[in-house]
């Protein structure tokens, strides 16, 4: 654990599973945030993880109420995100949840409209869209580097989790699958480049209606059932005029699709993956060549994950620590409720559009995230 200033808001960890790693280790590099306690149903995760980054640990409930806790961290699996960010917000503590923020809109809009009207803050992950890539990105998009934008695509494809996740059943049943799961990153970051989404079209399939697990472990070679569409192709239409298509499927096993390109009145971008905080950011002016900028050398853009073997850049904290800044200027958080209920409108509102057939309004708009300008970025290291 690493001491923070006096202001520090304090931190109690809530699910003790493998991103928690992230979570913790990044807490040291922020200002303005200390984790101090964690707690899981499984105590001995609990203690793992306490003796690990010299952490207090504690049972679930003893957390939620203690008073010496500010804001609770909820990393639980997506089916209790609502259970523990509502009982933390009962308590009196702010709260920054995993992806997503619930496992529906209605989830989504009582737990924003709770810390409301307790004067709480809520965010949410994903906060990746705060990275170097992103940033890059929105400064890109700020400069006119395309114009008005008018169309693009984003892509998020794969052959799913079964032949790596020792017991993948969860991943494919209601309030899940690839729209649910990894459509946050995707989404969130366009709705930061373009705002609001006004009005989805979709169409949704299965690839299998039963998946063999071929990943080590001892459900290994049984199969299970799919509950949820595993292949679906969407039309945002964005309040500024924009409309993209974006894919979500775990039916594939190879593709050359970027994951996310836009295009306008004036040239095209090109971003890296949703899922990480780098990555190479490419602009073309009117049909010129790619102009690529590696964002690894900008701030929270550096390739540290995993830590035995680093690949990618995960600064995961980054919007808490954001979060915890908003509190001391009055301001709303980048990676805020309200941002993460509207991605949950329209992941709803694409599944919904896929299994009836019909355009879906989305009923909620939201302002898009203020710029978090490099000065800021920087100001909010340890």
């Amino acid at each position: 654990m690493t001491k923070k200033q006096n202001t520090a808001l304090r931190i109690g960890v809530v699910g003790c599973g493998n991103i928690s790693m992230a979570y913790m280790r990044n807490a040291a590099l922020f200002r303005g945030v200390e984790i101090t306690a964690c707690a899981d149903l499984d105590m001995a995760a609990a203690h793992r993880r306490a003796a690990e980054f010299g952490l207090r640990a504690a049972d679930v409930d003893s957390l939620l109420a203690d008073k010496a806790i500010d804001l609770v961290l909820n990393l639980t699996i997506p089916a209790a995100h609502f259970d523990i960010s509502m009982q933390a917000l009962s308590a009196g503590k702010h709260v920054f949840t995993e992806k997503p923020l619930g496992v529906t809109a209605a989830e989504g809009r009582k737990l924003v409209e709770a810390a409301a009207a307790k004067g709480l803050s809520i965010g949410s992950a994903p906060d990746t869209f705060l990275g170097a890539a992103g940033r890059h990105a929105r400064r890109q998009m700020e400069a006119g580097a395309i114009g008005k934008p008018v169309t693009g695509t984003a892509f998020m494809m794969g052959r799913g989790m079964e032949h790596w996740h020792p017991d993948p059943s969860f991943y494919y049943q209601p309030g899940a699958g690839p729209v649910m799961d990894m459509g946050p990153y995707y989404l969130t970051m366009m709705v930061n480049l373009l705002g609001p989404v006004r009005r989805v079209q979709a169409v949704a399939t299965s690839g299998q209606d039963e998946r063999l697990i071929t990943a080590d472990g001892p459900k290994k070679g049984t199969s299970f059932k799919v509950g949820t569409p595993t292949s679906v192709l969407s039309i945002l239409e964005f309040h500024c005029g924009t409309s993209i298509t974006f894919g979500a499927s775990w039916d594939v096993f190879r593709h050359s699709n970027h994951p996310i390109e836009l295009h306008g009145t004036e040239g095209s971008l090109r971003l890296p993956d949703p899922d990480n905080f780098g990555g190479v950011v490419a602009v073309s002016n009117r049909g010129a060549p790619w102009q690529e900028t590696d964002t690894a050398g900008h701030l929270f853009g550096a390739i540290n994950w995993p830590v035995a073997a680093p690949d990618r850049a995960n600064y995961r904290m980054l919007g808490l620590a954001d979060l915890a800044r908003s509190i001391t200027e009055a301001r709303p958080p980048r990676a805020s409720g309200e941002l993460a209920l509207h991605v949950l409108e329209i992941m709803e509102a694409i599944l919904r559009a896929g299994e009836t057939g019909v355009a879906q309004t989305i009923a909620g708009k939201v302002a898009q995230p203020k710029e978090l300008r490099e000065d800021e970025a920087a100001s909010l290291l340890a």
